[in-house]
This record gives C-alpha cells, sequence and structure tokens, in this order.
C-alpha cells in the first residue's frame, strides 16, 4: 500500500478529477460533493455497489477494477492511503505527471474559507459526526458535511449546502486531520491506535494536541478518556469545553438509562436538560455528549439543541439492524477496536435483553491485531456468549507471517467462549446454529465483513425451515 504523500502540491484548480477507490463511503462523499461544484468527476472501485450505483445516477463514470485507460481526461487523481503502491492509475499518473493528491487534501480545498468544524477520535466519530449533521438540519441549518459513514435518516454520507458552516469527519489515521483549517474541533477519545503510523503514544497524543490547538473557535474534548485529559490540559482553557460523566465536565453525563433505547440528562452552566435518543448504548450517550457541547458551542440553545439530537436514527453499520429470522435479529456493527468493540457489545446487551450477543467478528489489520489480541480476547469473553473469529481484514497492510484471527481465539479460556473459522459460509451457519430465538447475531468490524450478512439470513432460514418453525 501507498504511505499516505501530503507533500504534491495542491493545484489551485482541480479540474476533471478522478477518484481511485470511489466507492468507500468517505471517497464517494468527498467525490459526491465535487460534483455539485460542477466538476467532472469518475472514478473506479474493485467491486460494484449501492453507492458506485448512487454515484452513476449523479453522471459520474466509474470502472469497475482499475487500469491506466481510466484516467484518461482526468486533469487530478483523488487517492488513499489504502490503493497499492503498483495501482494502474496511480502509476499512470505519475508517469503523466498528473498530481495525484490524498483525499483529505481534496477536502481541504473544498472547506477552504468555510467555517469548519471537524470531528476526529480512535472510535466515534462517525456516529459523533452524523448526530452533529442530523442536529443542525433539525435546527434549519442548511451546513456542508462530509461524514465516514451513511446517516441513515438522509441514507448519504456527504452533501452541499448554501450556509457557511461545513462538519467533517476527520481522519486521523495517517495524520490527514491537521490538514485542515478548522473553528471548532470536537475530539471523543484519544485511545492510542495506528501506532504502525505515529510510532508510539506519546506521538498519537502529540498529533492530537496539534490538531486541538489549529481550532480557531472552540475545542470539545471528552473528560473521561485519560489521553483526552492530557491533551485538554496543555491547550488553552478558555478555549476548551469538556463532555463526559466526569464530575468536573462541563457538560456532565447522568441519569442514564439504558434499553432498547438509551435517555439521560447533561448538565451545563447550573441546568439540566433530558432527553431520550432513538439509538441505544452508554457510548451514543456520551457521543450525544459531545455533539451537544459542539452544538452550544456554534451558538445554539441548549434544550434545543438537546431535542434536535433526539432525532438521529443511526449511522450505517453502527449497531444496524439488517434482519430477523426465526426470532433472531442480525445487527451489523463497524467496531473494529476492543473500545468500539466493548461500547457496541455493551449496547447489543441492553438491547437482547433475556438472549444472547454471538458476534462474527472480522479484526482489522494485522498490527492491531498482533498488539491486541489479548484485549480482543477478554472483551468478547466478558461481553459476549459465543464468538466467531474469522480471517484478517488486511486494508493497506500486508499479511505477517503468524498473524491470524486465531491468535484471539487462542486467548479464549475454553472453546466455549468461541472459536476461529476461516470459511465465511461455515462461519454464518455455524452462527445460525448456535442462535436461537431472542438472540443477536452481529457480524462486526471494520473491513466487508458486513457482506456475510446475507449469508447469516439465508442459514437462519434453512435451518428454520428444516426444524418446522
Amino acid at each position: 500500500m501507498i504511505k499516505s504523500d501530503f507533500s504534491q502540491p495542491v493545484p489551485d484548480e482541480l479540474g476533471a478529477i478522478h477518484f481511485v477507490g470511489i466507492g468507500g463511503a468517505g471517497m464517494s462523499g468527498i467525490a459526491r460533493l465535487f460534483v455539485g461544484a460542477g466538476h467532472t468527476v469518475t472514478g473506479s472501485d474493485a467491486r460494484d455497489s449501492a453507492t458506485v450505483k448512487a454515484l452513476r445516477e449523479l453522471g459520474v463514470v466509474v470502472h469497475i477494477g482499475h487500469d491506466a485507460a481510466n484516467i484518461a481526461g482526468a486533469d487530478t487523481l483523488v487517492v488513499t492511503g489504502a490503493i497499492a503502491e503498483d495501482n494502474p492509475e496511480y502509476l499512470a499518473a505519475k508517469s503523466a505527471g498528473i498530481p495525484a493528491i490524498h483525499r483529505a487534501q481534496a477536502l481541504a480545498w473544498l472547506t477552504s474559507g468555510r467555517r469548519l468544524v471537524a470531528v476526529a477520535g480512535a472510535h466515534g466519530k462517525t456516529t459523533s459526526t452524523a448526530m452533529i449533521v442530523t442536529a443542525l438540519r433539525e435546527l434549519d441549518t442548511d451546513l456542508s458535511f462530509v461524514n465516514g459513514g451513511v446517516i441513515r435518516s438522509l441514507g448519504v454520507s456527504a452533501q452541499a449546502g448554501s450556509s457557511d458552516l461545513f462538519v467533517v469527519e476527520a481522519d486521523e489515521s495517517d495524520g490527514s486531520f491537521l490538514l485542515y483549517d478548522t473553528a471548532v474541533v470536537l475530539i471523543t477519545n484519544v485511545d492510542p491506535d495506528h501506532l504502525d503510523h505515529f510510532g508510539s503514544e506519546e506521538a498519537f497524543e502529540e498529533a492530537f494536541v496539534e490538531f486541538a490547538e489549529r481550532a480557531r473557535e472552540l475545542v470539545v474534548i471528552s473528560s473521561d478518556d485519560v489521553r483526552a485529559t492530557s491533551v485538554s490540559s496543555r491547550l488553552d482553557s478558555s478555549a476548551v469545553l469538556t463532555f463526559g460523566e466526569a464530575a468536573d465536565a462541563d457538560v456532565r453525563l447522568h441519569s442514564v438509562q439504558l434499553g432498547s433505547t438509551v435517555s439521560f440528562s447533561l448538565a451545563y452552566r447550573g441546568r439540566d436538560y433530558s432527553t431520550r435518543l432513538k439509538v441505544t448504548g452508554l457510548h451514543n450517550a456520551i457521543n450525544a455528549a459531545g455533539a451537544f457541547g459542539v452544538l452550544v458551542g456554534l451558538g445554539f440553545d441548549p434544550q434545543a439543541s438537546l431535542d434536535a439530537l433526539s432525532a438521529f436514527e443511526g449511522a450505517e453499520r453502527r449497531f444496524e439492524l439488517r434482519g430477523e429470522v426465526a426470532g433472531v435479529r442480525v445487527y451489523d456493527d463497524f467496531a473494529h477496536h476492543p473500545t468500539e468493540i466493548r461500547a457496541a457489545l455493551s449496547g447489543a446487551r441492553a438491547a437482547v435483553g433475556s438472549g444472547r450477543v454471538i458476534p462474527i467478528f472480522q479484526p482489522h489489520l494485522y498490527t492491531r491485531t498482533r498488539t491486541m489480541a489479548d484485549d480482543f480476547a477478554q472483551t468478547f469473553e466478558e461481553l459476549a456468549d459465543h464468538t466467531i473469529v474469522v480471517p484478517i481484514y488486511g486494508a493497506r497492510q500486508e499479511p505477517e507471517p503468524g498473524v491470524t484471527g486465531a491468535l484471539i481465539t487462542s486467548r479464549f479460556s475454553s472453546p466455549e467462549v468461541g472459536q476461529y473459522i476461516a470459511d465465511w459460509d461455515e462461519a454464518a451457519r455455524c452462527a445460525a446454529e448456535i442462535a436461537r430465538p431472542g438472540d443477536i447475531i452481529m457480524p462486526m468490524g471494520g473491513g466487508d465483513i458486513h457482506l456475510i450478512v446475507p449469508a447469516v439470513l439465508r442459514s437462519l432460514g434453512e435451518l428454520d425451515g428444516g426444524r418446522g418453525r
């Protein structure tokens, strides 16, 4: 995979733009905005999808498969660090002298001169961004936004608006969040991750300090995460608003009630404000507290802000119900870091009642699997009833000898806790055989594990028919 390189100067005029890997949520959203801005946009992706279909309906020519001929007529290439060094389109652009800029550089070009709200953190940023966007629309603000996942109520991950307000999910994984000229920053947490890029936890934290210092108006930051509090201690306190369950949080979350949804109160400036969300999980109450901090920081009324947040219906692949067969519900979730998994499984436990939670986990990245295998195993053993682990989604990384999903299951205390299954069809069948009415099966991970859902639903149906229920 190519190393993210931000040294390529961004042209004043981008002209016709070709996106390599246009089908991803982030890339497709940025492409959509460039179409709206009047640019000729083309792209390529490894597979066809609903996202690709939607882009074609906007007039974007999308090629399936990567080929040097696909970039004909392009003035600028937009890439991510996930593409291979020998990608023929990338190589053809380099040979032809066509600028190949990172997607964050393209987004920074789009947001230049706008009042930018940027959301970052090792986890929670997609949901938090979606919450802010949903609430601002409820508050009659015609904003522009780019999110890392589809906002369920809108059916898109990006949209252009007429106001100067622009909200983006900012990716810290490769340091690209430092490219933006921000007005307001939301930091959901600084839980160490992406150390393959940063090299150390200290360097990871230092990047967040720099990200926060770039905010011209306000930094909204977690009061509960240890490294986030370290970051905030290094900032000008007059430009910081903290949120969380800590007693000294500026926006303090309390009175949380969990079930199929979550209700809670926020203490802010001597008053309490209460609401109920349409989604469940303590993590979503915390995300809402951070989003509330951004909204009041932008000047909106506190109760109106919280009322607007209650309209949030979730983001795609964030505890998303994909179907129910024979009383077994199948949810899909993007969680791929131990902290995210803990939050997702805790939400599932609150929603499942007396039923059981059966994850099908696809580890994301070889380095993360190798370094966090113990944490993964402990989290699943504590919060899941039986976990099936499938092969690793390597993304930008090459395989490492001896590093497989079995590293996680080998840490389980007994085979009753879970198992490693290399074949997806077998994994789907196994989960369906274990499940009984009232249970939740939960494919989860940051790769393409959502594609297993049809096989899970099919297996549930076949087994139900065989049982004659």
